[in-house]
């Protein structure tokens, strides 16, 4: 690891660390208010697993969903604001190869998904308890998970010129997208046509393998799960590391 690559790295840990009231605390506060009303709502109604609480599965639901959010935020804000402010080439100039450029933004926007999913975890652990039969799959779905929205924030902040850009793109593609991931709601319950989109999102493999690290269910098998959304990984780091390379949109 080059010295380029640990400092960028740093400055994105400590981006998001400055004030972490706002881009921690803030959506540790929200996904407990959605916890809150919808548990409220549905608790006893649903039952999406045997012997599974709707509380739970919900608990589960929103901590993917959290993380997933905010490693998108992450990523996304930072080389948008690089743009607009005019700091980009700042970093470009320094000794670091286009890799470097790109394992930063994207482990920083892990570090941030799991300090987000970790503390809605430790907000509600002493009222809602949660089983862990297969922690090797959390660790999984959460590299993968959070790396999968780091990367297509990577994407968004290169192709969006204006905030208002990466907003829409936010707004209409990523907000929808983790809403219709089996967050609320066991796909199994759908009709078909919706069974069908849901598969067809990646998001949703993201979401339902994180479920089987703590229940040991779910609605495909984890190993399908973790190949679908590794290669969903796999394909918008590609691209991202293409972009990165030529410097389209970053150099003029």
């Amino acid at each position: 690891m080059s010295p380029g690559f640990r400092t960028l790295l740093f400055k994105e840990v400590l981006r998001f660390w400055k004030v972490a009231f706002q881009t921690i605390a803030a959506p540790v506060l929200t996904t407990v208010l959605y916890l809150v009303v919808f548990s409220h709502a549905l608790a006893g109604r649903v039952e999406a697993y045997p012997g599974v609480s709707y509380v739970q599965f919900l608990l589960v639901g929103l901590v993917m969903m959290a993380m997933l959010q905010n490693a998108f935020a992450n990523s996304s804000s930072s080389i948008i604001q690089s743009k607009v402010t005019g700091n980009i080439v700042f970093i470009l100039l320094a000794p670091m190869t286009h890799r470097d450029l790109f394992a930063a933004y994207l482990l920083a926007s892990v570090v941030r998904a799991v300090a987000v999913g970790a503390g809605v975890l430790a907000c509600v652990a002493l009222f809602i308890p949660l089983p862990l039969p297969h922690p090797g799959w959390l660790l999984a779905f959460t590299a993968v998970g959070a790396g999968l929205l780091g990367v297509m924030g990577i994407l968004a902040g290169i192709g969006s010129d204006k905030f208002d850009q990466l907003a829409a793109f936010q707004n209409f593609t990523v907000t929808p997208l983790t809403f219709l991931a089996g967050v609320f709601y066991s796909v199994a319950t759908l009709p078909p046509a919706w069974q069908v989109f849901s598969y067809l999102n990646p998001f949703f493999y993201a979401v339902d393998g994180f479920r089987f690290a703590f229940f040991g269910q779910s609605d495909v098998s984890p190993w399908r799960s973790l190949a679908i959304a590794t290669a969903a990984l796999g394909a918008l780091s590609f691209t991202a590391l293409r972009l990165l390379a030529r410097g389209t949109k970053l150099r003029h």
